[in-house]
């Protein structure tokens, strides 16, 4: 269920939307990534995507279309382009090997089924 967002001031969490098109049947999708993997599970509750889409393999992210990704951006998320996804990625990595609890809550996602 999509919840109307408060102002984008008070809303600016560390959520990152690419500016990315891949086609997906007739929609075209990007990506969404966060600093941590709560924020991310947080700002898909609160644009009202369903937590089974949840990508965790490669990479913890959800795929976006257009429309979510625009949720996304008025609930505070900040657009980035390739560069700054990967950007944000390389420092989730390395807060993986320095923050055993975020460790611990992702591999816990992993291994328990979300709905």
């Amino acid at each position: 269920e999509w919840k109307t967002p408060c102002p984008v001031e008070e809303a600016r969490m560390p959520v990152y939307v690419d500016d990315a098109r891949n086609p997906y049947g007739r929609m075209l999708m990007c990506h969404m990534v966060a600093d941590g993997v709560e924020d991310l599970l947080g700002m898909a509750d609160r644009i009202g995507l369903a937590r089974r889409h949840f990508q965790p393999g490669s990479f913890p992210h959800f795929d976006l279309s257009r429309g979510y990704r625009q949720r996304a951006l008025l609930a505070g998320a900040i657009a980035v382009d390739r560069h700054g996804l990967v950007a944000v990625m390389r420092g989730y990595r390395a807060r993986l090997i320095s923050d055993p609890a975020e460790a611990e809550r992702l591999s816990g996602l992993i291994l328990t089924p979300h709905g």
